[in-house]
């Protein structure tokens, strides 16, 4: 069973290998390009260059926001922001949020699959380690819904510890959903107001306020599901 599981993930790091050549035959300077875009982390070209792809438009910045996400790096604030500048402030913090929701999933998906046997092993041999997993199923929902409500705090970090945890991956997905909204949208909101040089407090305040009404339906979801 061991070496058949270990063939089985052999097959699928072949495959997700496989996957970046078949993009770069298909596009041949697409990571190139990307990677110039990233270095340079200017956001109006950034924006530029995905108002370039017309009707597609939204379509490759939800796969390259979910993209992003997946990998961890670079910040997605580069193109959430980018998204509002594009489609408005409430569509793109909306298309960010469900793209990046999807990334993280993705993420979470892989991590657990290549890494959560390891990680078992080892903490089945600390009672410390034990104690903290069996909380992560239990409670991790909250702290993971919280954590990813402050901004700024490195996507690829909390994708790791969500999944070498005991946290469920549906309580994964829905805390990264609701989380995402308030982190996303202080990011975005915050970048595309310093670029247009416009300055409304009133959508942060909301944001802010939308944030605590999560927090508390957070702690009310926790009790009700795991009591």
């Amino acid at each position: 069973m061991k070496a058949s599981m270990t063939t089985v993930k052999i097959i699928a790091a072949i495959l997700i290998a496989l996957l970046f050549l078949v993009i770069h035959l298909a596009v041949p300077g697409f990571f190139a390009e990307m990677y110039e875009l990233l270095r340079r982390g200017d956001i109006m070209e950034t924006a530029e260059y995905i108002r370039s792809f017309g009707d597609m438009a939204v379509v490759f910045s939800f796969l390259l926001t979910l993209f992003v996400n997946a990998l961890g790096f670079p910040p997605a604030i580069i193109f959430s922001t980018a998204n509002t500048l594009i489609f408005g402030i409430v569509e793109g913090i909306t298309i960010s949020v469900v793209a990046e929701t999807v990334g993280v999933t993705i993420s979470f998906l892989l991590l657990r699959f290549f890494f959560r046997d390891t990680a078992e092993k080892i903490i089945s041999k600390s009672p410390r380690l034990s104690k903290l997993d069996k909380y992560s199923g239990e409670k991790g929902f909250v702290v993971m819904l919280i954590a990813r409500m402050v901004p700024y705090l490195p996507s690829a970090l909390l994708n790791a510890v969500g999944a070498l945890s005991a946290l469920s991956l549906r309580d994964y997905f829905i805390a990264s959903l609701i989380g995402k909204f308030p982190s996303t949208g202080i990011e975005a909101i915050i970048g595309h107001d310093a670029i247009m040089q416009e300055e409304d407090p009133t959508r942060i305040v909301v944001v802010v306020v939308f944030a605590v009404v999560l927090i508390g339906w957070a702690w009310w979801y926790e009790r009700r599901m795991h009591h």
